[in-house]
């Protein structure tokens, strides 16, 4: 399972303009995947603002996200996040803002 793949369900599943989302035991039951797995690509998604996890452990792509997997690249496609997330920034991302 790649991050791409990840997306590519989420994205399916969930909809960034009408903020709909899926709870990410859906997901995980969705690409019969090992739940930490799944969590560990959804964080790098989020990390990069191509997905969101909200504190009630639902997930959805972003209008970014959406973009990207528009364009349609062939190939490989490298998600990652340019610098490192301190332990306060996860938790923003994961948690939401306090």
């Amino acid at each position: 399972m790649t991050r791409r793949t990840v997306l590519e369900r989420l994205a399916a599943m969930t909809d960034a303009v009408q903020r709909e989302t899926a709870s990410i035991d859906a997901l995980v039951a969705e690409l019969d995947a090992d739940r930490n797995s799944v969590e560990s690509h959804l964080v790098g998604l989020a990390e990069c603002e191509l997905a969101r996890i909200d504190p009630d452990d639902t997930a959805r792509v972003t209008i970014t996200g959406e973009e990207l997997l528009a364009l349609d690249p062939e190939g490989v496609l490298v998600v990652d996040s340019v610098t490192a997330v301190t332990e306060y920034e996860r938790a923003e991302i994961y948690d939401g803002p306090e």
